[in-house]
């Protein structure tokens, strides 16, 4: 297994059990396919460096987790099609 980071930014209009409820969706994702989640750190509204589709914040978060090498891919996948996220990365901060 391999270390990666998540670090994705919701929509900040969305209410706060949708927030949980995307992060929580995620987490299940990762853990569905055998990876161990190492760390959740919700960093909240913060403003955006720029604007995206005219929207000045995004709500952060960042998860590190362990898994196989497929999994990154089938995260960002599910990461396209949810509604509400704005922005997504997910590295292999070892390389």
């Amino acid at each position: 297994m391999r270390n990666y980071e998540a670090l994705f930014i919701l929509q900040p209009s969305l209410e706060e059990e949708a927030i949980k409820a995307n992060i929580e969706k995620f987490k299940g994702v990762i853990e569905n396919a055998g990876g161990v989640i190492d760390n959740v750190d919700e960093w909240g509204k913060r403003k955006l460096a720029y604007p995206i589709n005219k929207v000045n914040e995004g709500y952060y978060t960042l998860i590190n987790f362990k898994a196989n090498p497929e999994l990154p891919r089938e995260l960002e996948r599910i990461f396209r099609i949810t509604d509400g996220v704005m922005r997504y990365m997910v590295i292999n901060p070892e390389k």
